[in-house]
C-alpha cells in the first residue's frame, strides 16, 4: 500500500476543540461551547509560557540606541530577553560588546545613574504593558542594542478556522491540556479529571524534552588568579 507522500497535518482550531470535548465524552454543539474552549486554550498558552522557554517564540531584534538617553521599550509582546549585547557600528565593521545583565538592587546602588560612556549593563524592568531596559552607564553616542527575546504565544483569534501558533509536535500536549481543562469546568466530566491532569503533564513533558537546544554546551571553570 502506498503511503500519502504528504506531512501536513496541522488541525485548526476547530478540530482541536471537537476532539478535546470528545476525549471528555461531549460532543461539541454550541457556540457557548466553541467560545469556552477558545478562552481556555488561550489561557492554557498563558500557562505554558511560565513552564520555561518555548523555542518557537524565541526571535532578535534590534533596539536603535541614541546618545543620553538610557532607557527603552521592547515591544508589547515581550515576555523577557535571554540574549542581549551593544553593537557598535555596523556592516562588516561592526562590533558586539557584552552587556552584563543587573537586577534591580545592583542598578538602584549604582551611585551615579547619570554617568555616560559606553554601556555595560542592562536592567530589564519587566513591567505588566511591555518590558523596559535600562542601560548602565548612559550612552555617550548612537548604538544598537542586540537582543533575542522570547515573545507570547499568539491568541487563537476569532472563529475556528486560525492554526495554532505552536510547532506540530506540541499538537498532542495541546489537545490533551484542553481536554484537561474543559472537564474541570464540566461536572459530568468530573471523574475523568485525574486520568487527563495525568495525560497532559506526560505529553507536555514529552513535548518539553523534546523542545530543546540541541548545540554542544561547554563549563568552563572561572578562576581569578
Amino acid at each position: 500500500m502506498a503511503t500519502s507522500g504528504t506531512a501536513i497535518f496541522n488541525p485548526d482550531f476547530g478540530e482541536i476543540a471537537e476532539e478535546a470535548y470528545e476525549r471528555i465524552g461531549i460532543e461539541l454543539r454550541t457556540g457557548y461551547q466553541f467560545a469556552s474552549a477558545r478562552r481556555s486554550l488561550n489561557i492554557m498558552a498563558q500557562e505554558w509560557q511560565n513552564r520555561g522557554i518555548n523555542l518557537w517564540t524565541v526571535e532578535s531584534g534590534t533596539v536603535a540606541i541614541v546618545a543620553n538617553t538610557a532607557t527603552y521599550t521592547l515591544p508589547a509582546d515581550t515576555i523577557d530577553i535571554i540574549e542581549h549585547q551593544l553593537r557598535d557600528g555596523s556592516g562588516a565593521s561592526q562590533t558586539d560588546y557584552t552587556l552584563t545583565r543587573i537586577s534591580v538592587s545592583t542598578y538602584a546602588q549604582q551611585t551615579n545613574k547619570l554617568v555616560t560612556g559606553r554601556p555595560l549593563q542592562i536592567y530589564v524592568d519587566r513591567k505588566r504593558d511591555a518590558p523596559q531596559v535600562t542601560l548602565w552607564p548612559v550612552p555617550d553616542s548612537s548604538y544598537t542594542l542586540a537582543y533575542w527575546r522570547m515573545r507570547r504565544i499568539q491568541d487563537v483569534g476569532a472563529g475556528g478556522a486560525n492554526t495554532i501558533d505552536v510547532p506540530s509536535r506540541f499538537i498532542p500536549c495541546l489537545v490533551a491540556g484542553l481536554a484537561y481543562h474543559l472537564a474541570v469546568k464540566n461536572p459530568s466530566s468530573a471523574d475523568r479529571v485525574a486520568f487527563l491532569k495525568g495525560e497532559y503533564e506526560e505529553q507536555f513533558r514529552m513535548a518539553a524534552e523534546e523542545d530543546r537546544e540541541r548545540a554542544t554546551t561547554s563549563f568552563v571553570p572561572y578562576s581569578s588568579w
